[in-house]
């Protein structure tokens, strides 16, 4: 394991880990020709108002223009380092084709810098190597999935994940998404074989609540701690409970405790096979 843990020194330090990128990381310096500046929203729309709460602060970040589109067919691509990218928490991977171009790339398990990789219809099945989705087994572990075939990578990216083909059907791939829905997703999309790199993130305990507002999270605060007026769960004297069946959002929609909270018209509703298990059941 990778996961180095610090000494008790104050109240923060104890029971804080963090990952050990000396030796996750290659320690190459970010390519200056892919990266650039990025003005985050922090939860702001375009008239300045907080339409997502409990965003902003966070340290100065630079932007990596990483590559979802795999534009670059039938030419193989060598993987010349592994990088840390502050926006995502999977690794990246600077990609240096044969015709000299680089690019960025998010990296699956168990590719180590000098590794190859091609994007092509007849690409073995191997990890990093990319494929149309009617082209792969069932059984097999993929990720930067697509949803329309050259809209890019959207499904499955980051730190661990992976989604696994089920079934073949009729023009279609069935696939297990790592919040265990069953998803269709038309074959000739294309997606990446193998699973996520850094998949200890998830074992990281942040610690102390500064180190949250260093990756630009905000507090949160209960709705039984607020008045009536600022949320349904507020008010009354000392604790209470929420007096209603239904945990509910500050706006009144259900949320939390495995409720269902989907739109019953998304247009994607006609793809989902099996829906995600929440709670205990999952």
């Amino acid at each position: 394991m990778s996961i180095k843990i610090y000494k008790p020194t104050t109240p923060g330090r104890r029971g804080m880990t963090a990952l050990n990128y000396r030796e996750l990381l290659s320690g190459h310096k970010p390519t200056k020709a892919l990266i650039g500046g990025f003005k985050r929203g922090v939860g702001r729309n375009n008239q300045g108002r907080i339409t997502v709460r409990h965003k902003g602060g966070g340290h100065k970040r630079a932007y990596r223009m990483v590559d979802f589109r795999y534009d670059k067919k039938n030419i193989p691509a060598k993987i010349s380092s592994i990088e840390y990218d502050p926006y995502r928490s999977a690794f990246i991977g600077l990609a240096v084709y044969a015709d000299g171009e680089r690019r960025y790339t998010v990296l699956p398990q168990k590719v180590a810098v000098g590794d190859t990789f091609i994007v092509s219809e007849t690409a073995p099945i191997k990890p990093a190597n990319r494929l149309p989705l009617g082209k792969l087994p069932v059984g097999t572990f993929i990720y930067n999935i697509e949803i329309k075939p050259g809209s890019g990578a959207r499904l499955v990216r980051s730190a661990g994940n992976y989604a696994e083909i089920v079934a073949q059907d009729a023009g279609y791939t069935h696939l297990k998404m790592p919040s265990t829905e069953v998803r269709r997703v038309i074959a000739t999309a294309w997606a990446s074989v193998g699973e996520v790199s850094n998949e200890e993130h998830r074992l990281v305990n942040v610690g102390k609540a500064g180190r949250t507002r260093w990756m630009g999270v905000r507090p949160t605060v209960r709705g039984t701690a607020m008045n009536p007026v600022d949320h349904p769960h507020g008010g009354g004297e000392g604790r209470q409970g929420r007096g209603r069946r239904r945990a509910v959002s500050m706006w009144g929609k259900p949320t939390g405790k495995g409720q269902k909270s989907r739109r019953p018209k998304k247009y994607s509703n006609v793809f989902i096979v099996t829906r995600r298990k929440v709670g205990k059941r999952r």
